[in-house]
């Protein structure tokens, strides 16, 4: 079975009332910005990287608000989502991957958990709430 990491980031508006998300082109699901850790990619960096290709921003990443894991049978996967809380620090809106990404929008916060039910609290509750578990990214040892 093959392990996956994904790197999700949850970004909020400064009032907490939208979510910055992403409509995948292949699926045509949304999700938060947010892919795959590449070999020998850190789980903040990976963060960092999709969400400036998806988004166009540039975000820092906090703590982990969120971690959730799959095993999807069919494709004989183990996937694990870790979700950092992100705030935008430069860049501009863009889709700057057409293929991958078909829409960039603020979502209502409201209306979030309609486009990604698998956090049990909700995104709403997950992105108003405060608590985080720190990320200390170590480097290469």
């Amino acid at each position: 079975m093959k392990r996956i990491d994904v790197a999700y980031s949850l970004i909020t508006d400064k009032d907490k009332t939208k979510i910055l998300m992403v409509k995948n082109h292949k699926n045509g699901t949304w999700s938060l910005p947010g892919g795959g850790v590449e070999e020998n990619e850190t789980l903040d960096a990976a963060a960092i990287r999709e969400a400036k290709e998806e988004t166009g921003y540039d975000i820092k990443v906090h703590g982990v608000v969120a971690i959730n894991e799959a095993i999807l049978t069919k494709h004989d996967e183990h996937v694990v989502f870790i979700t950092f809380r992100a705030e935008i620090i430069g860049g501009q809106q863009e889709i700057t991957r057409p293929t991958e990404i078909s829409h960039v929008e603020w979502v209502d916060i409201d209306r979030a958990d309609e486009f990604m039910p698998y956090y049990q609290e909700g995104l709403k509750n997950i992105a108003k709430n405060e608590i985080e578990i720190k990320y200390f990214n170590e480097g290469k040892v």
